[in-house]
């Protein structure tokens, strides 16, 4: 599950760093899939070494994402320790660095706390996107609504990638040894 809001406005956004990653997972193991819409959100069917993986996008704003992937975990009768991985913005990461965490609080993230909220606990993966702090003076909402400079743009799109294949690679591989992977 990525985390984002929906609309072209936000579309390359520091808050949509989870949708971004869930895009470069799609256009590298699905490309040319049509997602389709249910459960609130953009949903893609995707086939990766005999697994049937879901990929879903919220299309309810971000403090409201828990609604949307509470009805994903209920639907598909999954269990959120072991079958679910959200991957999300973290303002608590510089610009361009991922962190894996097999569980945790919401780290004052809404869209986090809405999902813990939603699922009733926080026993589930997460990919976390660095996004950076705010300067000083400018609200959190005023940045995380902000797009990258160019020079951290780069750093992004790195970021981005090892994001998505830290996700692919969750749903083949056992998470600590992921974690072990990707946190460096």
């Amino acid at each position: 599950m990525g985390l984002g809001n929906p609309g072209r406005e936000y579309e390359h956004t520091r808050h949509n760093a989870g949708f971004q990653a869930v895009e470069r997972l799609l256009a590298k193991h699905a490309p040319g899939a049509v997602g389709k819409r249910r459960f609130q959100a953009l949903v893609h069917e995707v086939q990766g070494e005999g697994k049937r993986i879901v990929a879903l996008r919220p299309q309810t704003f971000m403090n409201l994402s828990g609604q949307s992937v509470a009805e994903a975990v209920r639907y598909l009768n999954m269990d959120p320790a072991r079958e679910l991985l959200v991957v999300y913005d973290d303002l608590d990461l510089p610009v361009g660095r991922i962190r894996l965490r097999e569980k945790g609080g919401s780290g004052g993230h809404n869209g986090i706390k809405s999902v813990i909220s939603h699922i009733g606990g926080d026993d589930f993966a997460r990919v976390r996107i660095g996004v950076g702090r705010p300067p000083v003076g400018v609200a959190v909402i005023d940045h995380v609504l902000t797009r990258f400079s160019k020079p951290e743009r780069e750093l992004v799109d790195e970021a981005l990638d090892r994001a998505a294949e830290a996700a692919w690679q969750a749903c083949h591989s056992a998470f600590p040894v992921v974690m072990n992977h990707f946190n460096v």
